[in-house]
C-alpha cells in the first residue's frame, strides 16, 4: 500500500471515530437536554415545536438544491466554483426563507394548529444562517476537517440547546426556549465555519459554474426527495389502514431499528463521501475502499442484526416498558434488514462521489414505490406484514444501489458477495451461541435487563475470541486488512490529529 493510500485511509478512520464521537455526544447531550426542558416546558408546546420542524425540514431539501455536495465531488475545483455556490446558497436560503415565511399562515391552517404561523416564521431565519455557511461547510468536508466539524457541531449544540434553551424556558419563554434554542444552536454554526473555513465571498453568478453545480445538485435533490418520501410512505400507509393504535406500535419498532442504522449511516456517509470523491478518478482505489467498507459494515450488522432479533421481547422491555409487546414481532423482522439500512449507504457515497447521481436518483424512486407498494400489500397481514414488505423494499434497494457502485467501480459481484461472507459466517456462529444461551437464562425466569447484559458480554467476547481463533474465516482479507490499519492508526495518533485539524 502506497504512503498516499495509507494516509488517506487512516484519515478516514481517524474521521469516522471523531464523527462517530461527536454523533455519540450529541446523542447524550439531547438526551440531557430532553430531560432539563420536559420539566420546564409543556407537552403543548414541544408538540408545536416538532410540528414546525417538520414544515422546516421538508423545506430544508429544497433550500440548498445539492450545492454543498456538489462542492464536495468536483474533480476540479475553482474559484468560481466557490463563488457561485456561495451566491445561489444565499439566495436560496433567502429565497425559502421568504417562502415559508409567506405560508406559515396557510400551513397552520392546513395543520389545523392556530399558533403554529409565528413558529414557523422564527424557525425559518435557519435557512439564512445555513445557506451562508453552506460553502465553508463543503469546504471543510473537502479538505477532511472530521475533527473540526465534529468539535462545531458538538459546541454549538451545547451553547443552544444544553446552554440557550434551558435558561430560556427557566425565565418562563415557553416554546421560544425551543425556538431560541435552535436559532443560537445554527447562528453559532454559521460564525464559526465562516471564520475557520474562510473562501471566497464577493458575489459571481457566473453561468458555466452555475450549471456545473446545478446539474449534481438538481439529481441529489431529486434524490434526497424521494428518499424523503420512502421514510414516511410506510407510516402513512399503517395511519390510514390500520389506525392510529397500530401506528404507535409500528413506529416505535421502526424508531427503534432505525436509529443506530440513521447513526451508522450517517458516520459512515459525511466521511466516506469526501473521500471516495478525492480518488473518484482512480476506480481501483474506489472498489478497494469501498469493499472494504462493505466488509466493515458486514461485520458489525449482521451479528449485531441476529442478536438483536434474538433479544427483541427484553430489549422492548428494559426500553418501552412491558405494555409494548405488540412491538416485537415487526422489530424482529426489521433486524434483519438493518444490513440493507446501512450498506446501502455506502453505496450512496459512492454513486454521489463519482457524480452519478440521477442513476441514483431512479433508483431512489423505485425505492420509494417499492416501500409503498410494500407496506399497501403488507398491511393485509397486520404491521408485522408491513415490516416484512419495507424489509424487502430496502432489500431490491440494497441491490439496486450496488449494482450502480460496481459498474462505476469496476467490482464484480463476486468480490461484493465475498466481502459479505466472513459477517455471514460470524452472524451465524455467534447467532447460534447467543440464541443457545438466551433460551437457557429464559428457563430460570432472569429479568430484562441482566439478561440483556450477559447477552451483550456473551456475543461481544464470543465474536473477538472467534476473529482471534480463525481470523482467515470471521474477519477474512478485507477485515484483516481493516485491523492492520486500526493497528497502524494508534501510534500515528498524534499526527493524525493535526491531518484532520
Amino acid at each position: 500500500m502506497s504512503n498516499n493510500r495509507r494516509g488517506l485511509a487512516k484519515q478516514s478512520v481517524v474521521g469516522m471515530f471523531w464523527t462517530a464521537l461527536s454523533m455519540g455526544a450529541l446523542a447524550v447531550a439531547e438526551l440531557v437536554a430532553l430531560l432539563v426542558l420536559a420539566r420546564l416546558l409543556s407537552p403543548n408546546e414541544f408538540g408545536l415545536y416538532s410540528a414546525a420542524l417538520i414544515v422546516i425540514k421538508f423545506s430544508a431539501i429544497f433550500q440548498g438544491l445539492g450545492i454543498s455536495p456538489a462542492i464536495v465531488q468536483r474533480p476540479v475545483l475553482e474559484e468560481r466554483h466557490l463563488r457561485v455556490g456561495f451566491t445561489l446558497s444565499c439566495l436560496l436560503g433567502l429565497v425559502v426563507s421568504a417562502l415559508v415565511w409567506a405560508m406559515a399562515p396557510a400551513i397552520g391552517g392546513l395543520l389545523r394548529l392556530s399558533d403554529l404561523a409565528p413558529i414557523v416564521r422564527a424557525i425559518c431565519f435557519v435557512f439564512l444562517f445555513q445557506g451562508a455557511s453552506m460553502v465553508a461547510l463543503a469546504a471543510a468536508q473537502r479538505a477532511l476537517r472530521f475533527r473540526w466539524l465534529a468539535l462545531v457541531d458538538a459546541c454549538a449544540f451545547a451553547a443552544g440547546y444544553v446552554v440557550a434553551g434551558p435558561i430560556l424556558a427557566w425565565l418562563g419563554f415557553g416554546i421560544w426556549a425551543l425556538v431560541g434554542a435552535l436559532l443560537i444552536q445554527q447562528f453559532i454554526r454559521m460564525v464559526v465555519l465562516l471564520a475557520g473555513q474562510p473562501h471566497p465571498m464577493l458575489p459571481l453568478l457566473e453561468r458555466r459554474a452555475t450549471v456545473e453545480l446545478l446539474y449534481f445538485g438538481s439529481g441529489f435533490t431529486i434524490a434526497r426527495i424521494c428518499n424523503y418520501l420512502a421514510t414516511q410512505a410506510d407510516r402513512l400507509v399503517v395511519g390510514r389502514w390500520l389506525g392510529a393504535d397500530a401506528l404507535g406500535l409500528y413506529g416505535l419498532s421502526s424508531q427503534l431499528m432505525t436509529t443506530p442504522a440513521v447513526i451508522v449511516g450517517q458516520v459512515l456517509d459525511r466521511v466516506l463521501f469526501p473521500t471516495m470523491a478525492l480518488v473518484q478518478e482512480q476506480p481501483a482505489r474506489l472498489a478497494r475502499a469501498y469493499r472494504s467498507a462493505v466488509a466493515g459494515c458486514a461485520l458489525l450488522v449482521l451479528p449485531a442484526s441476529v442478536v438483536v432479533a434474538i433479544v427483541a421481547p427484553e430489549l422492548v422491555a428494559v426500553i418501552l416498558g412491558r405494555g409494548w409487546v405488540g412491538v416485537v414481532a415487526p422489530l424482529q423482522i426489521l433486524a434483519f434488514s438493518m444490513l440493507f439500512r446501512t450498506s446501502y449507504k455506502l453505496s450512496d457515497s459512492v454513486s454521489r462521489a463519482t457524480g452519478t447521481v440521477y442513476a441514483r436518483a431512479w433508483r431512489q424512486a423505485v425505492f420509494t414505490i417499492g416501500v409503498f407498494a410494500g407496506s399497501l400489500i403488507g398491511q393485509f397481514w397486520g404491521i408485522e406484514g408491513v415490516a416484512f414488505g419495507v424489509g424487502a423494499a430496502f432489500g431490491i434497494n440494497f441491490f439496486l444501489m450496488a449494482q450502480l457502485s460496481l459498474r462505476v467501480t469496476g467490482m464484480t459481484w463476486g468480490d461484493f458477495l465475498a466481502a459479505h461472507l466472513p459477517g455471514l459466517a460470524l452472524a451465524g456462529v455467534v447467532g447460534t451461541g447467543v440464541w443457545a444461551v438466551v433460551d437457557w437464562l429464559r428457563e430460570f425466569h432472569l429479568s430484562p435487563l441482566p439478561l440483556l447484559i450477559d447477552t451483550a458480554l456473551l456475543a461481544s467476547a464470543g465474536g473477538l475470541l472467534l476473529c482471534w481463533i480463525l481470523p482467515s474465516l470471521f474477519l477474512g482479507r478485507d477485515g484483516l486488512s481493516l485491523l492492520r490499519l486500526l493497528a497502524a492508526v494508534a501510534p500515528a495518533w498524534p499526527r493524525m490529529k493535526k491531518a484532520t485539524d
